[in-house]
């Protein structure tokens, strides 16, 4: 075991994410204490900074999701004030948290990904978007489905049947952000692949290891949303998921590519559609702030391959002293 520190364990913030940072945050201080090391929870808010002054940590645990949390801009600031702190880097999250600049990343890298449009709420306004819709159902067709660029956890994610629902969708999903991905629509099973940066062995030493793939089973809804991430019996996982030969190895290849694509450093988690008509895998988005909670799915992935939760806490700590 690493000698004890002092952790400070960041969670909550004013993301529409906060009640699942909460749940994530509770649960990473009880691994920690059980760890041996001191905890300082802190409800990260306009405070945060003096906070960090007064305590002093060795580091810091992010347990943040959504704004603030996952797009950078903590990290940034934990760097400004020489505080280490667990996953991903601001370029890396800013990467994986706009989905549209990580979409053109991967198709530039080769990585499948749906195909897609992105609209800025500026050029709808300003520039006749408007006019385009009819050349993007052609090139998509429907159903699409429409997101806010940059939340996390299916908020926004608004489905377009038709041309008529897609304007709607699109205000929908503007709602919750500036830019909206258009993309077209996957029918198929919902697949996640979590990576840990390795550890005291893991070949090569440093190198990422791709966890067991986790299928989400929505019981009720069309698609894997909100609620059946967060509450309990929404949704039937399996882990690990049951796939065709060869299919678990290209699901693990694509999230390690991603991963490395991206510049993740720690934990990410990747999520993958296996494609019923074609039995193809593609891309979806990559989570810099994997859920902690009792139904999330880097928790189920890790015990899937004999890790803990108080050991894949400490292997998330691990990762703020390996940058």
């Amino acid at each position: 075991m690493s000698p004890a520190k002092k952790v400070a364990v960041l969670k909550g913030g004013g993301s529409l994410e906060r009640t699942v940072s909460l749940r994530s945050g509770a649960r990473a201080q009880s691994a920690l204490g059980r760890l041996g090391h001191e905890v300082v929870a802190i409800d990260a808010g306009p405070e945060l900074v003096a906070q960090l002054h007064d305590c002093r940590p060795d580091a810091a645990f992010i347990a943040l999701h959504g704004r603030d949390g996952e797009d950078g801009t903590v990290q940034g600031l934990l760097e400004a004030i020489g505080v280490p702190y667990t996953g991903s880097g601001p370029s890396a999250c800013m990467r994986a948290t706009d989905k549209a600049l990580a979409k053109y990343l991967m198709r530039e890298a080769g990585i499948p990904t749906p195909d897609f449009s992105a609209f800025k709420e500026s050029a709808i306004k300003d520039l006749g978007v408007a006019a385009a819709l009819g050349d993007v159902e052609r090139r998509l067709g429907f159903p699409m489905v429409v997101k806010p660029s940059s939340q996390g956890s299916a908020l926004g994610v608004k489905f377009a049947r038709s041309a008529q629902e897609l304007p709607g969708a699109i205000v929908g999903a503007l709602s919750y952000d500036r830019k909206v991905v258009i993309e077209r629509y996957v029918k198929g099973r919902d697949l996640a692949v979590s990576v840990l940066d390795g550890m005291n062995g893991s070949p090569p030493a440093g190198e990422p290891v791709a966890l067991p793939v986790v299928e989400a089973i929505p019981r009720e809804e069309e698609f894997y949303n909100y609620e059946s991430r967060y509450e309990i019996g929404m949704t039937t996982f399996v882990c690990p998921a049951e796939l065709g030969d060869g299919v678990t190895e290209r699901a693990q290849a694509l999230a390690l590519a991603t991963y490395k694509l991206l510049g993740c450093h720690g934990v990410a988690r990747i999520d993958l559609m296996l494609d019923e008509a074609t039995s193809e895998l593609t891309v979806l988005e990559t989570n810099v702030g994997p859920g902690l909670t009792e139904t999330s799915l880097l928790p189920l992935a890790a015990d899937a391959a004999g890790i803990d939760f108080d050991e894949l806490i400490s292997r998330i700590l691990a990762s703020a002293f390996t940058r």
